[in-house]
């Protein structure tokens, strides 16, 4: 899914929002999670994961085209590890109307 197709979704989803109201809420919330990251701190959403930075030393690598020596700086990189929930919706396929109708009849 693009950035696009979720701003299209989530504004057939809430008809009472404005399609420029949901895109300037969805691009508010992806640069909030980007600002926390440059600040190097987590930002969780529950049930869906956590991102965070992970710092990688600096290194020697190798050009695979060549096979020669390649000095790799040290840097910082983002990292995504979804939460509980997330996999299990995934591994199971199911929507998340679908578990919503679940958790009702149980």
């Amino acid at each position: 899914m693009t950035k696009s197709e979720l701003i299209a979704e989530l504004a057939t989803a809430n008809p009472h929002l404005r399609g420029q109201d949901v895109e300037t809420i969805v691009a508010t919330i992806f640069e909030e999670i980007t600002y926390a990251l440059a600040r190097g701190e987590r930002v969780e959403l529950r049930g869906f994961g956590a991102f965070t930075v992970k710092h990688r030393e600096a290194r020697t690598g190798r050009n695979p085209r060549t096979g020669e020596s390649v000095s790799v700086d040290e840097k910082s990189v983002p990292f995504f590890k979804a939460g509980k929930e997330l996999r299990q919706r995934v591994n199971t396929g199911k929507s998340p109307r679908a578990v919503t109708a679940e958790r009702k009849q149980a």
